[in-house]
């Protein structure tokens, strides 16, 4: 894989304050917006990308719209993407929703570990240990998640449904009032949990330490992962006990818009843009194994006005059909048939 360095563009970056993520333009450079977090990054940065301290250098700092790196590759392994095509490509309209439609996927998983390094590999257990009960998108991408999950969802009450929202906090976007007999949080921080009012139960557990998910097999119709995705340093493991514990023919909406704390992303994050973490999401269903090829969605209500909101999203394929299909049409209408 061609080693990318992320170009300053005109595209917003992510900056970690005490309260959540906040964007900064791409003009400030990352010593910049990192000393928002804590005065003495900046030195911590300049050592590590300078090779001091015995550590290897990131290769990737910068997010950046303007040079697409999955689509580089994918060019480089013969896709459908031509080099010429490339930027244009990342920029048009309905990229995120185009760029899973003619895959060519290589055989093998293309990433390496230094792909899931973060800026900050203290332990994640310390870094969520503080209760944060702010949301880490604005109302209108809220919104239109909530709406996303109206149309997708069993409705409320539906006999032998079970719910996992993965990565929850204190709010997991359900529409208001919904209610299943089991909805179970799994997440990281306990008082975060024990306030979200849809959860029937929770588990605290760090899946970058332990990625087996703490249920049975085919246990969930639905798992639910919201702006979560990119802080995964073992996201083939996750997927895969993903497919484990959903009933066959199972729906898993994995949601992400350019926001994140940062220093806790994974390096093809936070240097990719937001038609390329579509792939990269996609790629992890593929060679999880037994999901259905992934669909994109760009569910953004106001481009370039507020958050954007992407969906990525799949089934476990169902072997025993006639237990029931949950069927997603391309208009995004979506049914549910007992």
């Amino acid at each position: 894989m061609a080693n990318r360095i992320g170009l300053r563009i005109p595209h917003r970056l992510p900056v970690v304050l005490a309260c959540g993520v906040f964007p900064c333009s791409s003009s400030y450079s990352v010593t910049c917006a990192i000393a928002s977090v804590h005065p003495s990054l900046p030195k911590a940065l300049k050592k590590w990308t300078s090779g001091g301290g015995g550590g290897r250098a990131p290769r990737r700092l910068i997010l950046g719209l303007g040079v697409s790196f999955w689509t580089q590759y994918m060019s480089m392994a013969g896709g459908s993407v031509g080099g010429n095509s490339l930027i244009a490509f990342a920029r048009q309209k309905g990229a995120v929703e185009e760029i899973l439609t003619k895959v060519e996927w290589p055989e093998q998983f293309p990433f390496k570990e230094e792909d899931f390094q973060r800026f900050d590999e203290s332990p994640d257990s310390l870094f969520y240990e503080t209760p944060r009960l702010v949301t880490h998108i604005d109302d209108p991408a809220i919104a239109a998640l909530t709406k996303y999950y109206s149309e997708v969802f069993p409705p409320s009450n539906t006999p032998g449904v079970s719910i996992l929202d993965m990565c929850s906090s204190w709010v997991s976007h359900f529409p208001a009032g919904y209610k299943q007999d089991r909805i179970v949080g799994l997440g990281m921080n306990e008082e975060e949990l024990k306030l979200n009012p849809v959860l029937t139960e929770y588990a605290v557990q760090d899946l970058n330490l332990n990625p087996k998910i703490p249920f049975e097999d085919n246990s969930f119709d639905i798992i639910t992962n919201v702006v979560s995705v990119d802080y995964l340093t073992k996201p083939l493991d996750i997927f895969k006990e993903m497919r484990r514990v959903l009933k066959p023919g199972g729906l898993a909406i994995i949601s992400f818009s350019n926001r994140c704390f940062f220093t806790k992303a994974i390096s093809i994050w936070t240097s990719t843009g937001d038609a390329d973490h579509a792939l990269i999401v996609g790629s992890y269903f593929h060679y999880a194994g037994g999901f259905e090829p992934p669909q994109a969605v760009d569910i953004s209500p106001n481009p370039g006005r507020s958050d954007p909101m992407y969906i990525v999203f799949s089934r476990k394929i169902e072997n025993n059909r006639g237990i029931y299909t949950l069927v997603v049409k391309t208009e995004k209408e979506t049914f549910y048939q007992g």
